[in-house]
């Protein structure tokens, strides 16, 4: 699968992570979703994952369609190290839906059914009553939606300041809502969780995102993995609460799902001593 257009970009990622251990470990079973996915508005054109130590990889596609690379290692280690690297070609936003656009609110109920595991809290998207109130204020608010989910997302950007290392991937929406700051992670939590307390089907999105708009070819970019929404009102529409702006040419999807807990981007079981910590490093260079 190929795109072209005059707007499109080119990014190379480099997404490097892995464990530690405080003594040898004899075997470990793992998963990793680093694997950018073809779709409309995005190409993997080279996609390569890399362990270490060395391990026979197999790949998959889990319940909800992203792609899992599944290894195990079953040599003594004190480390282990996972190298994802891909080329994907992405595109602009393309046709948006206006605010007074998509599926009005009776719609959407006549599809409870369809999306119903879409519209059920998760431990890390759950509400109090305090946010609960807030999401009917804003539904009510509004004609459509659209125009509601649009909303939240300006909500949940102008309450929740992004600071990165305030919260952990075990925090939750209550957790960033109550301090006021946390990650994209916890700003996406947050959002799915009112968007569905409206009614509205919601996806949370994992992937990568090259920061800089006006990034020269060949800018790269150190940073981590990244994380946004999608609602349904009658089509999906992807956008990014973290920084108020729709997905496009800048952002690359690897999984979707509940929570973050359907798309983490390394996880497994071992046997043996207690890991000492995580290291992740992701790079990103604009290629075109």
């Amino acid at each position: 699968m190929s795109i072209s257009a005059v707007d499109s970009w080119r990014l190379k990622i480099q997404h490097r992570s892995g464990f530690d251990y405080a003594g040898p470990v004899s075997s470990s079973y793992n998963e990793a979703r680093m694997w950018p996915r073809n779709e409309t508005h995005q190409a993997v054109l080279e996609a390569r994952v890399e362990v270490w130590p060395p391990a026979r990889t197999y790949r998959y596609e889990d319940y909800w369609g992203t792609v899992v690379t599944a290894f195990d290692v079953h040599a003594r280690h004190e480390a282990l190290t996972v190298t994802a690297t891909s080329t994907v070609e992405t595109l602009p936003p393309g046709d948006l839906i206006e605010p007074g656009e998509g599926a009005g609110w009776d719609e959407l109920a006549v599809h409870v059914d369809r999306w119903y595991e879409l519209l059920l809290g998760t431990k890390r998207t759950r509400l109090n009553e305090e946010l609960t109130g807030i999401a009917a204020d804003i539904s009510g608010a509004h004609a459509t939606p659209h125009a509601a989910a649009l909303a939240v997302c300006e909500f949940v950007r102008g309450e929740v300041a992004y600071q990165a290392g305030a919260t952990g991937v075990q925090s939750d929406a209550l957790h960033a809502w109550a301090q006021r700051k946390g990650v994209c992670q916890d700003i996406s939590h947050l959002t799915v969780g009112l968007l569905r307390e409206m009614g509205l089907p919601a996806r949370y999105v994992s992937g990568y995102l090259h920061p800089k708009p006006s990034a020269a070819i060949g800018d790269s970019v150190v940073g981590q993995s990244h994380a946004w929404v999608e609602w349904w009102v009658g089509r999906w529409t992807a956008f990014d609460p973290t920084n108020g702006v729709p997905v496009g040419e800048r952002h690359v999807v690897v999984g979707r799902g509940r929570e973050y807990g359907d798309v983490p981007p390394l996880k497994g079981v071992y046997a043996g001593p207690a890991s000492t910590g995580q290291a992740v490093e992701v790079t990103i260079t604009r290629l075109r």
